[in-house]
C-alpha cells in the first residue's frame, strides 16, 4: 500500500504537507513511503507493523527526532545510510526486521557506528549494558517495557491520556511469567482501539456486527454452562 498524501493530511491533521512534524501510521501496510521525500519538516514518526524495506524516503527529512520502524521488512543495515545525514535523529526502534540478525551484539553496534548521535535503540540508551547475559525475566521486562513505551508514544500523538504503568503489571510484578497473559491482553484491547480511530462508518458497523455475534456466543457458552452445573447440582441433591 503507498502512502498518500491524503492519508498523511488526514492522519496529521494538517492543511499542507509542509506542516506535519508528528504522524502515526503503525499498521498500516504501508510498503511505499516516497511521500516523504515531500515531508520535510516531520520530527517524529510512527511507521511500526508495516511493510516497508527501503528507507530511501527518509533521506530528506533533517529535523526527524525520533523513528519507529520495528517490526517491517528492512532487509539490511545498508538501508542505514539513508539516515545519516539525519543529524538530529536521536531516537530509533528497528527490532523485528530481517536486517537485525542472530547476533543482538553484533545488530546493535553496526547500528550505533552507522549513527553515532543516536541515545536511544530499541528502547535502551546507548550507555546502558547490552540485555547479553540478562536473565529471561529481565529482557522479558525490557521488552514489555519498550511495548508499553511505544503504546503511550501512539496516544499522545492521538491526543490520548497516558496509560499509567500500572496498567502493565508485568512491569512491575516480581513474575513476569505469571503476568505475561495479562500483559498481552492490555496491549491486544490497545491495538483494537487504536484501529477503530481508523474505520469508516461501513468498517465499523462490520466491527460492531462481528462484536455483536462473539458476545451472543459467549453469553450463549454461559448460559451453557450454567445450565448444566445446575442440572448436575440437582441430580446429586436427588440422590
Amino acid at each position: 500500500m503507498k502512502l498518500t498524501r491524503k492519508l498523511v493530511l488526514a492522519k496529521a491533521k494538517a492543511s499542507d504537507l509542509d506542516s506535519v512534524k508528528k504522524l502515526n501510521c503503525w499498521g498500516c501496510k504501508l510498503t511505499d513511503i516516497s511521500i516523504f521525500s515531500q515531508i520535510p519538516n516531520i520530527e517524529v514518526l510512527t511507521l511500526s507493523v508495516n511493510s516497508i524495506a527501503s528507507l530511501s524516503p527518509l533521506a530528506g527529512c533533517l529535523s526527524l527526532c525520533e523513528l519507529y520502524l520495528r517490526r517491517n521488512l528492512i532487509p539490511s543495515l545498508a538501508e542505514l545510510s539513508h539516515l545519516r545525514p539525519l543529524t538530529r535523529l536521536r531516537v530509533l526502534w528497528l527490532a523485528e526486521n530481517p536486517c537485525c540478525g542472530t547476533d543482538p551484539r553484533h545488530y546493535r553496534l553496526t547500528v550505533l557506528r552507522s549513527l553515532p548521535r543516536l541515545q536511544k535503540l530499541d528502547n535502551q540508551a546507548q550507555n546502558q549494558p547490552s540485555t547479553n547475559g540478562q536473565t529471561d525475566v529481565e529482557t522479558e521486562n525490557d521488552s514489555l517495557n519498550y511495548s508499553m513505551e511505544e503504546t503511550n508514544k501512539i496516544r499522545e500523538q492521538l491526543g490520548m491520556k497516558l496509560l499509567p504503568r500500572d496498567k502493565f503489571p508485568s512491569l512491575s510484578s516480581p513474575s513476569t511469567r505469571e503476568t505475561r497473559p495479562l500483559a498481552r491482553k492490555t496491549h491486544t484491547l490497545e491495538a483494537v482501539l487504536l484501529l477503530l480511530k481508523d474505520l469508516d462508518e461501513e468498517e465499523l458497523h462490520i466491527v460492531h456486527t462481528a462484536t455483536q455475534n462473539k458476545l451472543r456466543t459467549y453469553t450463549f457458552s454461559c448460559e451453557t454452562l450454567s445450565h448444566t452445573l445446575l442440572t448436575e447440582r440437582t441430580t446429586n441433591m436427588e440422590h
